[in-house]
């Protein structure tokens, strides 16, 4: 996350900087008003092309990130799907010793034993 908002900064300032750079260079270059005209002209359509390479690259990037953000997800889902299936064999087994427990203790004592001591 912090990558991107480092491009973002980067890239404002590369365009503010740009923007400064062509401007101070039109106003304090001795040329004619038709010649600054030129330059400004040809400054805007480089700096534009400059903006949309760059533009182009971010978009690039954040679409990779995204990419990796699904491919991490959908890891991490089946790793809690893996674990929610082993807790759920691991309470079934539980269960069942419980039951099977419960019905060993249930049992009556068998006749067998009682009528020995009569």
């Amino acid at each position: 996350m912090s990558d991107r908002s480092e491009f973002g900064a980067f890239l404002i300032g590369f365009v503010i900087g740009g923007l400064s750079g062509a401007i101070a260079a039109l106003l304090l270059a001795p040329q004619s008003g038709e010649e600054t005209r030129t330059q400004i002209k040809e400054k805007a359509i480089e700096l534009r092309d400059k903006t949309s390479e760059s533009m182009g690259e971010a978009y690039s990037q954040a679409e990779a990130a995204a990419q990796e953000a699904v491919r991490r997800a959908e890891a991490l889902l089946a790793k809690a799907k893996e674990a929610a299936r082993e807790l759920q064999q691991r309470g079934q087994k539980v269960l069942e010793e419980q039951k099977a427990h419960l019905s060993g203790a249930a049992e009556p004592p068998s006749a067998g034993t009682e009528g020995e001591s009569a």
